[in-house]
């Protein structure tokens, strides 16, 4: 059904789970009521999915399942996918005000939090973030990494600290039936890694992991899992989160269990460390080991230093201590928590006021806490927020207002060569001949470059009607 000129017209800025959550939410609430609304999705990458498709390790097909059920939802044509168009860039936030009554900004988090230790900008100190974009085949990496050392360290007790010790532990082989692009493959082969080092500065009763990435841990190939007796150290405190939690007490026991499984003698190691807080990462011109403070329970929730220094010789670092957003062109931005300020979605000026017509989803609204899962609850805040707030939000004021192609038409005569859903089918299908045409085992291979994917997303594709 054609929108007609006086439905609720909504842009969305990202195209990861927030953004296809919250316009899925906002249409069937709009449509439920017997209204009309018209919803255009805009990505700065060429295929939609944000972090699903370029943030999740690829050995993750069960996370990565959740790409079925956004598949759905923008396979019915209620959201309209544009990707390869970057805000501020491209399109500017008067541009989409002309057009939209409201728009909403869901474009996630993907730099590294800042870790403030000395050395931390030697050469082979690398943020976790990028490596991912790496190894996901993000079209804005470079293609190569740098893979030459045999001993590493990983800075922090998070999934994305897990995921970036499995990836570069694993044999590539054992990534063959992923969707690993082939660049990535060839730099894992050439990696001669033998040691990855997990560190984390609290106990094992307070790791950030989920409990089925820790016992993925145990069924890597040729993998050898090692956890150290003196990491064990409990107060009453984590003693009680180690005894009640349910998810804490089977992760403390896999960790614990780890303790009594005596070394196969495979030919790579990961090493899980606890109770070590990063003092600096040292070495003449490039990294040459990381030292620690050892720590211990505060006994009030936190940890306090020993005194005790470790050092421990490695010739890369990788930091995962979480990510920060970035700033946006035309927006208020909270620098310190790398968030979009904003009240329940409501995106607020630097008077505390609500500017009109502007909302907020997922990391960039919230910062980069919680499971994929949690972007729905926060994605139906923002829009209850923006549905009560229709009545009295302004009309957009371009010429063409009304006009679906409107926004088509802009982006085609400023020499956009932006992709479409139909596009991104056509350069899925193409990824997954790709897979079946190295082996029966490969479920695709990623396109990387981006002029490749927006040629390939538009080739016989209608782009504008």
């Amino acid at each position: 059904m054609t929108p007609s000129p006086s439905a609720l017209r909504v842009a969305i800025i990202g195209a990861g789970p927030a953004g296809i959550y919250a316009g899925n939410i906002l249409n069937n609430a709009v449509r439920d009521a017997g209204g009309e609304v018209a919803i255009d999705l805009f990505d700065s990458l060429p295929a939609p999915y944000g972090l699903i498709r370029y943030g999740v390790a690829p050995d993750h097909p069960r996370i990565k399942g959740i790409v079925n059920s956004l598949h759905e939802m923008l396979d019915t044509g209620n959201i309209r996918f544009i990707g390869n168009v970057a805000y501020g860039v491209d399109l500017s936030l008067a541009d989409l005000q002309a057009r939209y009554h409201a728009v909403i900004f869901a474009t996630g988090a993907i730099r590294d939090a800042p870790l403030a230790v000395p050395g931390i900008d030697l050469p082979g100190s690398y943020g976790a973030a990028d490596f991912v974009s790496w190894y996901d085949g993000h079209p804005d990496v470079a293609r190569s990494w740098p893979l030459d050392a045999t001993d590493v360290a990983v800075i922090g007790n998070g999934n994305v600290a897990l995921d970036v010790a499995r990836v570069l532990v694993k044999h590539p082989e054992d990534l063959l039936s992923t969707d690993i692009p082939d660049n990535v493959y060839a730099g894992l082969a050439g990696s001669p890694v033998t040691d990855v080092h997990v560190f984390g500065r609290r106990g094992p009763a307070e790791v950030k992991f989920t409990p089925i990435e820790l016992r993925e841990l145990a069924q890597v190939p040729d993998v050898d899992v090692i956890v150290y007796e003196e990491d064990f150290v409990f107060d009453e405190h984590t003693l009680a989160l180690a005894t009640s939690n349910n998810q804490v007490r089977v992760m403390t026991r896999t960790l614990q269990g780890w303790l009594t499984v005596a070394p196969t003698g495979a030919s790579r190691r990961l090493h899980l460390h606890f109770l070590h807080a990063p003092v600096e990462i040292y070495g003449d011109g490039r990294v040459e080991g990381m030292r620690f403070e050892r720590t211990t329970p505060s006994g009030d929730g936190g940890v306090r230093g020993t005194g005790v220094i470790m050092d421990y010789p490695v010739q890369a670092v990788y930091r995962a201590v979480g990510y920060h957003g970035s700033r946006l062109p035309g927006l208020p931005f909270d620098d310190a928590r790398g968030v979009i300020p904003n009240d329940g979605g409501r995106v607020l000026a630097a008077d505390g006021s609500a500017i009109t017509g502007v909302y907020a989803t997922g990391w960039i609204k919230r910062g980069p806490v919680g499971l994929i899962g949690h972007t729905k609850g926060d994605a139906l805040e923002t829009i209850t927020r923006l549905v009560d707030d229709a009545p009295g939000l302004s009309a957009p004021t371009a010429e063409s207002e009304g006009d679906d192609d409107a926004i088509l038409t802009l982006l085609t005569d400023r020499g956009i060569r932006f992709t479409t859903w139909p596009g991104w089918l056509v350069l899925d299908a193409h990824e997954r001949a790709l897979g079946e045409s190295h082996s029966a085992l490969r479920e695709r291979v990623k396109v990387v470059d981006r002029d490749e994917q927006a040629a390939i997303s538009r080739a016989g594709v209608t782009v504008l009607s």
